[in-house]
This record gives C-alpha cells, sequence and structure tokens, in this order.
C-alpha cells in the first residue's frame, strides 16, 4: 500500500501538495472530506508510519477533542440566558488565560513527576490553565437533540501546555534547545518533522504527547463537570473523542504509528462528537467497518473544514495582554465578514451566542453535511444536536475590562 492516497470530499491542491509531502516516509494517507491546510501536515490529514513519529504532523494543539455529554434535562427545563451567563463567569475562555480557581487532577502529577526536565518545568503553565478552554474554535455549547434532550458539548486541547510541548520538540528535532522557536515554526509548508519511533528523542516525545492527551481530557472533563454543576444537571452518556495525536495501530495487516491532525477516529462500534459551526448542527457519530472505513485508516472528519481564513474574515488583529493574564484581541484593518450580522443571524435562530468573532463566522466554514456525506459509507450518524447556547473566547467574554 506504499504512498497510496485516499481522498475525500473536494480537494484542496495545498492540502493535497502537504499530505503527498507528508506521506514521502510514510506507507499511506488519507485527506478527510473536512481538510485544508495546517502547519507541515493538512488539517484532516492522517499519514501512517512504520518507524516514525512526527511532532509537526500531531501538530501544536495535541489531544485536542471533543466531548459530548447528554444530560437529565430537557432543553425546556432551563433559563438559556442566565445559564450561559454563568458559563462565561464561571469558565476561563481566551488565549493565555489562567483558571481564577486553580484545580486539582492526578495529571498535575505526573507534569510535575515526569523524568523529561523540560516538561516538569511547565508544571505552573499547566496548574494553572487547568479547566479553561482557550481560543479560536474552541467552545463550551449548550444543544438539544431530537428529542429535546439538553446536551453539553465542549471542544478544545491540551492549551498553553501542549502548545509548548509541540514547540519544544520541534526545536529539539532541530538541535536546539527546548525553549527556542525554530524559524519555520509558521511556514505552513515546512518538510514535516519525524522522528525515529525507537529514538531517545522519539520516545521522550510519544511521553510528552501522552501527558498531554491525559491533561487536555483532564480539562475537558473538567469543564463538562462545571456546566453540570451550573446546569444542576447530571450526565446519563457520554462521549469523548480526540483529533490530533498519534496512535499504534494495525491496517492492511502492518503495524504502524498513524498521525491524525484534526482528524477523527472512527473505528467500527466507536462514538464521536463532531462539533460543526456556532449556528448547525453537531452530530454523535458511530464508525463501521467497511472496505471504505479500512480505506480510510478509519479516520472521518472533525469538523466541517474552514474555507475562509481568520485573517480574511476579521481582519489584520494585534493582542493585547488583560490584567487577568488572559490576550484579547484589537482590530487594525477590517475583513469580509461583519459580525454585528452573524450576531442578528444567531439571534433569529434563538441561540444564545457569548463570544465568537468573523473569523469564527459560519461563512468561514463548509456545511457538516456536506463533508459527512462523502464519508457516508463509513459511520452512521445517531444524534443531531442543534444548538441553543454557544460560548467561546471573544471580547464580551474575556474582556480585559470586567471581573
Amino acid at each position: 500500500m506504499q504512498n497510496k492516497i485516499k481522498i475525500y470530499g473536494v480537494l484542496e491542491e495545498d492540502a493535497y501538495k502537504q499530505i503527498v509531502m507528508c506521506a514521502e516516509k510514510g506507507d499511506y494517507g488519507v485527506l478527510c472530506a473536512d481538510h485544508h491546510i495546517g502547519y507541515s501536515m493538512p488539517i484532516g490529514g492522517a499519514v501512517a508510519y512504520r518507524d516514525y513519529i512526527s511532532p509537526s504532523g500531531v501538530g501544536f494543539d495535541i489531544a485536542c477533542g471533543n466531548k459530548a455529554v447528554m444530560t437529565d434535562l430537557s432543553s425546556d427545563d432551563i433559563e438559556i440566558k442566565k445559564v450561559m451567563d454563568e458559563i462565561v463567569r464561571q469558565i476561563g475562555f481566551g488565549l493565555g488565560r489562567p483558571n481564577p480557581k486553580p484545580i486539582d487532577h492526578p495529571v498535575l502529577e505526573k507534569i510535575a513527576k515526569t523524568d523529561l526536565k523540560y516538561i516538569r518545568k511547565m508544571h505552573p503553565l499547566a496548574q494553572e490553565q487547568l479547566g479553561t478552554v482557550g481560543s479560536g474554535n474552541h467552545y463550551v455549547d449548550l444543544f438539544k437533540d431530537e428529542n429535546g434532550r439538553l446536551w453539553v458539548g465542549v471542544h478544545f486541547g491540551s492549551r498553553g501546555f501542549g502548545h509548548k510541548t509541540a514547540m519544544g520538540f520541534l526545536a529539539l528535532a532541530r538541535n536546539m534547545n527546548f525553549e527556542d522557536k525554530p524559524k519555520d515554526a509558521n511556514n505552513m509548508f515546512s518538510l514535516p518533522t519525524l522522528l525515529k519511533v525507537n529514538s531517545e528523542l522519539g520516545q521522550d516525545y510519544i511521553h510528552a504527547m501522552n501527558l498531554a492527551g491525559e491533561y487536555a481530557y483532564a480539562g475537558r472533563d473538567a469543564v463538562v463537570k462545571k456546566v453540570l454543576e451550573i446546569l444542576g444537571a447530571k450526565s446519563v452518556f457520554e462521549v469523548h473523542n480526540h483529533h490530533n495525536f498519534a496512535w499504534q495501530e494495525k491496517h492492511f495487516g502492518e503495524t504502524y504509528w498513524v498521525i491524525r491532525k484534526g482528524c477523527t477516529p472512527a473505528f467500527p462500534e466507536q462514538l464521536s462528537f463532531i462539533g460543526s459551526t456556532m449556528a448547525d448542527e453537531s452530530v454523535i457519530v458511530q464508525g463501521i467497518d467497511s472496505k471504505e472505513s479500512r480505506e480510510s485508516l478509519y479516520s472521518t472528519v472533525h469538523g466541517a473544514g474552514r474555507v475562509m481564513s481568520r485573517m480574511k474574515a476579521a481582519g489584520r488583529m494585534k493582542w493585547k495582554r488583560g490584567k487577568r493574564g488572559e490576550h484579547y484581541p484589537v482590530r487594525i484593518s477590517g475583513g469580509l465578514i461583519n459580525f454585528k450580522e452573524v450576531r442578528k443571524m444567531m439571534a433569529s435562530k434563538n441561540i444564545e451566542l457569548r463570544g465568537g468573532g468573523a473569523d469564527e463566522s459560519p461563512d468561514c466554514y463548509k456545511r457538516l453535511d456536506d463533508v459527512l456525506k462523502y464519508h457516508k459509507d463509513t459511520l452512521k450518524i445517531l444524534h443531531r444536536l442543534k444548538p441553543i447556547g454557544v460560548a467561546m473566547a471573544g471580547e464580551d467574554v474575556y474582556d480585559p475590562y470586567k471581573d
């Protein structure tokens, strides 16, 4: 199967160039239907390597993922405006945002006691950000399903701890210090960073990646727990999955390290929560066994797929640091999206929006149903979740002028 590439959806040429480049030392590549260009490896891509692990393939937000919880409440049981206000009051959103009420978790002790000195040094950062959400397309949402049942859904990863871990290993792979920033770290077409799995550095990365994975899961668990407390609800069913990671798996009778970036594992019977845009339905899916699913490396989309860059949508921004440790955007020039109109559209759909920005407008993305149709022979949809409340980083959420 060497160097074969399976493509789903409408091909984006730059993403294809990236997956070809990444698969050069691998055996098999996949582009899911939500694919688009990413750093070094395309988002929505997967590559199977026999002997390599790839920090650039996993990316900067190690173990970014989704958790969805069906509650014991109906969507009619809550005052959505009050609940959304409490969510953004009690949960930290934003780049670099520390948790005003630090929490504890066993993964923090693992980070503090790891043999990797440069990972141990990040323990204070990991501790202060655990249970916060971050920026970009990361969110805390409330949904109602086809039966009116209330769901909680979150999407975020390993925060600053994961980002610094990724950047550090990109530096170490270039014979630099862990704290250094490689010159090509912002070059989208950087060659893939590949580490021999059995090398000391490769094994160190696998250990650090798994720590970041545990940390990401702990963060999502903590945020969902807090939302359930705000709701006064109980969880009756949960789905938890991630999509920026490396797994050792068997495919085509061989054992591989499969690198997935923005790409959800979808093995037979496996459940996944796949988010959509802030205005559209998300889904709970289950993988099925088929020729198509085997050829996809049992992979599927992680979202709708971006079609407009953040700068094109929102214009040029610069970041300032607020008094609570968060960073907030200040606009330099305008973009194509009028976010006031987006807010009006959200209100017309009876969706309570907190935060967000032009760069997360639905017009920046494909439609989730449009990309899922290309994967119809690899999964089945179990639930459709309609958004009723959306909370993301944004000027009215991590406003530095209020507490």
